[in-house]
């Protein structure tokens, strides 16, 4: 299996009061529970917090939280994530 595994997705979050969240799921093949995720958006994410992590094999799920004070309308963006399989880190 390869070290990493690459997602993305379409996301086109409900407009979000200040200190809510989103969820949106990415399929990626070979994920697993337990592996490490890093997820960026194609967007300012300023005053956003970005989150991601394995949920179920093959399924990677962001989760956007809005603490920017005030209610935020994104715009529709493309969520990335890369997975690095656990086990590819053991020595």
């Amino acid at each position: 299996m390869s070290m990493y595994m690459n997602g993305s997705a379409t996301l086109d979050l409900a407009s979000m009061a200040d200190g809510n969240a989103e969820d949106a799921n990415i399929a990626v093949v070979g994920a697993a529970l337990g592996d490490y995720v890093d997820a960026s958006l194609a967007i300012d994410v300023t005053g956003l917090q970005v989150t991601a992590g394995v949920t179920a094999a093959n399924v990677v799920t962001v989760t956007v939280t809005n603490n920017t004070g005030g209610t935020l309308d994104i715009a529709s963006t493309t969520a990335y994530v890369r997975v690095t399989g656990r086990a590819s880190l053991s020595s």
